[in-house]
């Protein structure tokens, strides 16, 4: 019998995949996975098709065209006051995921220990073992998802090469505050560890909520590597725009390993998201106040059908407790019921355990447009009501 990598060989098929394919089974409408179901801005899609029509479609740099990378850099100024040399801390990949992986081969080593918070991202396992890396997992409770002195010390050690660290979190949909970044960066200081910053939802931020950087909080700036998304940013997430930011000797050697996955990206989306970057404070300010609208709607229908929703904070989600409800079901077994006999997809947050899963959590994505979260509220109206 051939062998095979077992890293990957013995992975299962993600939670986005089972649900979507069981959301077109059942003629379902799709809250599981997150996309939106609009075009994305239209003029930035206008400026791809000029890119692609007018510019230049041969290969382009392996780092990312220039313009992009001084969009990136001036972009993080101006929102976060982060000097950043375009030419030398700014890297173009092909989506956010590819930039992980690029971060953490380059940092990774086997035997080295990498600290992730469950509920985790399901890309940082298997590439964190792939590189040899052994997981410390630390395990993030609801309804507040905090972090606490007391399980960073449990899980920082003399082997802490590396933390990945998800800001804001997705399934949780928790923005952190200064407060909890300060308290990371400080044991990333005292055991000399680097951290992976997949801050993909930046923007995504509502009721007022900073999104602040740890790459920005005093000690960290040359020892983090903080990765970006155009696709979560604009809503076009099929374009898989990623964007690594670190300080020039941490980003040569992502740039070795984004070397032989991808090498480079699409030139016309790269041109596009450059303009896109430049747009008005306005354009971002309204996206987040059009999606808290959305989920604003989303959480008071559910409300009213007597769901107990966590409050999001960011991200495309919300997330629902079905603890105090008595289902006597489990988050996948209640996903599975409602998906076959009220044609609604959500997402098991268990899926983002490795082990000792909180299994009461189900996350539901509200950037859809109104008619679909009506419906999709109509369908759920007797979904808590066991019979």
């Amino acid at each position: 019998m051939i062998s095979q990598n077992k890293v990957f060989a013995d992975l299962p098929v993600t939670i986005f995949e089972q649900m979507s394919q069981l959301a077109r089974d059942n003629n379902a409408i799709n809250l599981g996975q997150g996309f939106p179901d609009d075009p994305g801005p239209e003029d930035i899609r206008r400026a791809a098709a000029d890119a692609v029509l007018n510019g230049y479609n041969q290969y382009p740099s392996m780092m990312g065209l220039p313009e992009l990378r001084q969009a990136i850099a001036a972009h993080y100024k101006h929102w976060h006051k982060l000097d950043l040399d375009p030419m030398s801390e700014v890297m173009v990949t092909s989506g956010g995921t590819e930039a992980l992986t690029s971060a953490i081969l380059s940092v990774v080593e086997p035997g080295d220990e990498v600290i992730c918070f469950q509920p985790v991202y399901d890309s940082y396992l298997p590439i964190i073992r792939q590189a040899g890396g052994i997981p410390r997992l630390v395990r993030l409770e609801p309804p507040h998802w905090r972090l606490s002195e007391e399980m960073l010390r449990q899980a920082f050690s003399p082997k802490t090469k590396a933390v990945l660290f998800n800001n804001p979190l997705n399934p949780a949909a928790v923005v952190y505050p200064r407060e909890d970044l300060e308290l990371l960066a400080r044991f990333c200081q005292e055991f000399d560890a680097v951290a992976i910053c997949d801050e993909v939802w930046e923007h995504v931020v509502f009721d007022g909520r900073e999104h602040i950087p740890l790459i920005t909080i005093p000690g960290m700036r040359d020892r983090t590597i903080k990765v970006g998304s155009a696709g979560k940013i604009f809503s076009l997430t099929g374009w898989k725009i990623g964007f690594v930011c670190a300080a020039p000797q941490l980003l040569r050697v992502a740039a070795k390993v984004h070397q032989f996955l991808t090498f480079t990206t699409a030139p016309n989306l790269q041109m596009a998201v450059a303009y896109g970057l430049g747009k008005s404070d306005d354009y971002f300010l309204d996206m987040r106040a059009e999606l808290a609208r959305s989920r604003d709607r989303l959480t008071a229908g559910l409300e009213r059908l007597g769901f107990p929703v966590l409050k999001a904070q960011g991200t495309y989600f919300l997330t629902v407790d079905l603890s105090p409800l008595g289902l006597n079901e489990t988050d996948e077994q209640f996903c599975r019921r409602i998906v076959h006999d009220y044609k609604v997809a959500a997402i098991p947050v268990s899926a983002f355990y490795e082990k000792d899963a909180v299994t009461s959590v189900v996350r539901f994505c509200f950037a859809k447009k109104d008619a679909t979260l009506d419906t999709a509220l109509e369908r759920l109206s007797d979904a808590i009501h066991r019979r």
